[in-house]
């Protein structure tokens, strides 16, 4: 968890972690989180800024941070306030993505996309598939490529996750996501 921050920006932290614990965990939206959240090598950094540059800038800090902390895992890049909009958000994502591979970060660090208001294309904005991507906010995951490469070659069928995800959420239907999204912010 982070620290020297507001109380407010505490809760946001919080409320991401218990998302992690009580969706994604529990109902094993990823498999290899239950490791991480046992072991505490999740990192939950809470990005208190909306500008575009100030956010690539605390991003490039951020995976400085976990060139310097080896014994984090992973980071969810947190970002509670100026990218509630799902598009917007999606810019930032690709510009992120960019911006990892002119710092040198390619084949070092990836990052996943989670936002409130997650669709996928081709898909209407109240498909339950969706909830498969959604957050309490928008949420860049910062991944260690090496250690998602380990966790796939010793996962049988790591394709399928998708599929069994999007397959778990039509069955509980999208009622029952946003129910537990609302459970998570409750904190």
């Amino acid at each position: 968890m982070s620290n020297n921050i507001s109380p407010e920006l505490q809760q946001v932290a919080t409320q991401t972690e218990n998302w992690v614990k009580q969706v994604i965990m529990k109902f094993n939206i990823c498999p290899f989180a239950r490791r991480e959240v046992e072991r505490a090598s999740i990192r939950y950094a809470v990005i208190d800024e909306s500008k575009l540059q100030l956010v690539l800038q605390a991003l490039i800090e951020e995976c400085v941070y976990l060139d310097e902390h080896t014994e984090v895992e992973t980071t969810l890049f947190i970002l509670p306030r100026g990218f509630e909009g799902f598009y917007p958000y999606l810019d930032l994502v690709d510009i992120a993505t960019e911006l990892l591979f002119e710092q040198g970060y390619e084949g070092q660090y990836q990052l996943a996309s989670f936002h409130p208001d997650y669709c996928f294309e081709g898909e209407p904005q109240d498909s339950a598939a969706n909830y498969t991507n959604r957050s309490p906010y928008p949420t860049l995951h910062i991944i260690r490529e090496v250690s998602m490469e380990l966790a796939l070659a010793n996962y049988d069928d790591p394709e399928t996750i998708p599929e069994r995800n999007i397959a778990f959420a039509e069955r509980k239907g999208s009622e029952f996501f946003m129910q537990l999204l609302a459970h998570c912010k409750k904190s």
